[in-house]
This record gives structure tokens, C-alpha cells and sequence, in this order.
């Protein structure tokens, strides 16, 4: 996979043909994630990338317009947006349309990529509670974070070296909204496990088909209004889990 915003594309084909002729209920963008529920679906969830905008007073000339809306607008933004807000708001739109069931048992993603001492485990973005069971247990782990407050491998050398090297990584689903996401896959090596974690994650098998992605976590809301409620308020992930119910599925996409 070589093409910059492929999976996007993908996931805006797929969500196009599900949410044909529907419309937006309801936005809510906070200052840690994004909801849109689409008519007839779930709430679907994107992280906001706040230290990627630009300074500014506008940052949606949409805004007001949204309710009512066509989802067909505001899922086009997943791959003609300007800015990763605009882009967030068409992953959260494809999340809705896509959705997915309420799992009746949660796994755990850690034990399902069966970590070992012999593992090399690159992380491609902060998730601070998988960071400290990782450490926890003393194992390889090499985080690669873009935002400034989080960098712990400063030069692009060392990060090739650690994906080339890596026998399983984890990667932030956000990294299909600032564009970032094929260019990560490409720079694997023949790692045995490739997660896509995150409540912004699209369990949409057939967008990762032919990539090395193996495994996609993600979340269903349970409580939307709640939810709803919670990310107008400025909340973030652990406000919103008592109201999260997370996903675990590993595909088979090579």
C-alpha cells in the first residue's frame, strides 16, 4: 500500500453505499473527541488531534448547518477536509454509518497480542494506560508520538529502524485523519501482529484487506446521549468508558 489516504478512501466508498440518503442527527465536537450520529445508526467517535490545528477564531464555516444535513456531506470530508478536525468529523461520520455490534463479552487487547520478552513492540501514538501494563511487565516498547508533549524518539532514523525492527505495533487510529497511516504500514518490516486501536477505530475489515493490519479495537457507544453530553462538556476517553463498551477483532487482511 503506497497511496497517501487510501483506507480513508476505502472507508468513505464502504460508508457511502451503507449511509445512502441519510441524514445527521446530531454533532457534538468537544476538546478531545468528536461524535456524529447519523439517523438510524450509533454514535460514531473521532479523536480530535488538537496540537495538529491551526491557530485561528473559525475553525468550521459549517458550523449551525450540520443537523438536518445529508451524511453524504459531512462523510466527504473523511478524505477532502482541510485540516484534521475537518477530517475527524468524516471519521466519526463513517463510524456511525458503519457502526458495530454491542460485544457481549469485552477481551483485552493486550492479551490478545500474546506479548512476550523476545517481542519488540513499537506504540505510533501515546496510549498511556497500554504504555504503563507494557512497562509493567518489562518489555520492549518504543514509543513514536507526534505530538511535541509526548516525543520520545526524536529523529525519523531511529523510527524507521524501530517499525523495520518491530514484531508488533500498535497504532493510533488517528493516524487515518492526519493522513499518516499508510506511510506507517509501509515502513513495517514483517512484524506478526499490527493492531489499529482506539475509540476512533472503524471495524470495517474490508478497508484493511491487503494491508498488514491483523487486528482493530475499537469502541461501541452504549449510552449516546450520555456520550453526547460528555464530549460538549470537554470529557475524553475515561469519562466516556463507563459508557463504552470496546471491540477486539482480529482479521486475517493479507
Amino acid at each position: 500500500m503506497k497511496k497517501t489516504g487510501e483506507i480513508a478512501e476505502r472507508l468513505y466508498n464502504i460508508s457511502s453505499e451503507i449511509g445512502d440518503g441519510l441524514l445527521v442527527e446530531d454533532v457534538r465536537i468537544g476538546i478531545g473527541y468528536i461524535g456524529v450520529k447519523i439517523e438510524k445508526r450509533g454514535l460514531g467517535l473521532a479523536a480530535l488531534l488538537t496540537n495538529e490545528l491551526k491557530p485561528g477564531c473559525s475553525r468550521l464555516k459549517m458550523a449551525g448547518t450540520f443537523a438536518g444535513s445529508p451524511a453524504s456531506e459531512l462523510l466527504k470530508l473523511l478524505c477532502e477536509g482541510s485540516s484534521p478536525l475537518e477530517k475527524a468529523l468524516g471519521l466519526a461520520t463513517a463510524n456511525s454509518i458503519i457502526g458495530s455490534p454491542v460485544p457481549e463479552k469485552e477481551s483485552d487487547a493486550i492479551d490478545l497480542m500474546g506479548l512476550t520478552p523476545d517481542d519488540r513492540i513499537a506504540m505510533v501514538g501515546f496510549f498511556q494506560p497500554l504504555v504503563e501494563r507494557i512497562r509493567k511487565r518489562g518489555l520492549n516498547l518504543f514509543v513514536i508520538e507526534r505530538d511535541e508533549r509526548r516525543i520520545e524518539i526524536p529523529d525519523d532514523e531511529t523510527k524507521d529502524t524501530v517499525l523495520e525492527k518491530c514484531t508488533v505495533a500498535i497504532i493510533t487510529a488517528t493516524s487515518i485523519v492526519n493522513d499518516t497511516l499508510e506511510d506507517i504500514l509501509s515502513r513495517l518490516g514483517k512484524p506478526r501482529h499490527v493492531a489499529i486501536l482506539g475509540p476512533s477505530t472503524p471495524l470495517c475489515e474490508e478497508a484493511f484487506r491487503g494491508t498488514p493490519v491483523t487486528h482493530l479495537g475499537g469502541s461501541v457507544v452504549t449510552d449516546v446521549q450520555r456520550v453526547l453530553q460528555i464530549i460538549s462538556e470537554g470529557g475524553g476517553t475515561p469519562e466516556m468508558r463507563p459508557h463504552l463498551r470496546f471491540f477486539n477483532s482480529v482479521i486475517n487482511s493479507r
